[in-house]
């Protein structure tokens, strides 16, 4: 290749698109603007803490919870989730309080600057998409922070509130006191909730596999059985406790993923040709 060859071609290469060290360069500064969020998202949940501990995390100990108590309205009484239902929640280590406050202030950091991720993740691949994959995709980021934050909602709502009180509630012996350590709860709380998030990610991932050309409708539905199969082994590795009841709470709503999973994912090509081919016939004998 001749000098004025590379020349012209590196003046194409610069007017016509970026360099891959371009492309290194926008990364980084994407990183740099999800860090300072996080820092500061994380210095905003850290300083309100205490409010947020007493008010949402510890919630589901006390009986006036709001759940709780809606279920007692709408059962008029009969389910008694409300009533005297108290659990004091202990610290055995003397840095657990402290520690707590920092982990767990991280994750709520984290839960609050997904939108602001996906945001920057969306500005980074945005300008690699072709005008009709823009639309597509754009849909796809929003879905997913709806869904991530429909999964933290189940989780915080049902899952968590359901399984806690059914094992703080169940009882061998009367002679066993339950005292809940604050590492066992927040542990809980943390996993239960943002394991849901994920999890409610899963029509999104099916999508995006069949946009691949690597699953499809005809697919999922084929190995619903052995999916339910997988699925209950998930939900097992999912719950903390392993008893059925918690089990099902979790396994019911990746079951309904699944179907919704079934609903979005797309069809192969050689079943739009058949649907087409019985439509044609159909329009030919009429």
């Amino acid at each position: 290749m001749s000098t004025e060859n590379k020349h012209n071609d590196d003046e194409e290469e610069e007017e016509g698109g970026m360099t891959f060290w371009d492309h290194l360069e926008v990364l980084r500064w994407a990183i740099f603007r999800i860090g300072i969020y996080m820092v500061v998202s994380f210095a905003v949940v850290f300083v309100s803490m205490p409010y947020i501990f007493d008010q949402y995390i510890l919630a589901p100990t006390s009986g006036d919870f709001f759940v709780y108590r809606w279920l007692d309205e709408i059962s008029h009484g009969l389910l008694n989730f409300g009533g005297d239902f108290k659990v004091d929640i202990i610290n055995i280590n003397v840095t657990s309080q402290f520690m707590t406050h920092i982990s767990t202030s991280l994750y709520l950091a984290v839960v609050l600057a997904f939108p602001y991720i996906v945001f920057e993740l969306w500005r980074f691949i945005r300008p690699a998409l072709f005008d009709n994959e823009l639309k597509n995709v754009k849909m796809a980021f929003m879905g997913g922070t709806l869904m991530f934050y429909l999964g933290c909602a189940v989780g915080y709502l049902l899952v968590f509130p359901f399984t806690f009180r059914f094992l703080t509630t169940y009882e061998l012996s009367a002679s066993i006191v339950n005292q809940i350590n604050l590492s066992s709860y927040i542990d809980n709380f943390i996993m239960l909730i943002m394991v849901m998030g994920i999890v409610f990610e899963m029509p999104l991932v099916a999508w995006l596999l069949s946009c691949l050309g690597l699953i499809n409708k005809a697919m999922l539905k084929k190995y619903r059985r052995h999916a339910v199969a997988i699925l209950m082994v998930l939900a097992a590795l999912i719950t903390p406790s392993g008893d059925p009841f918690t089990m099902m709470l979790v396994f019911v709503p990746l079951y309904m993923l699944y179907e919704l999973s079934i609903k979005v994912v797309k069809k192969r090509q050689s079943d739009d040709e058949d649907e087409e081919e019985t439509s044609t016939a159909l329009t030919t004998k009429d």
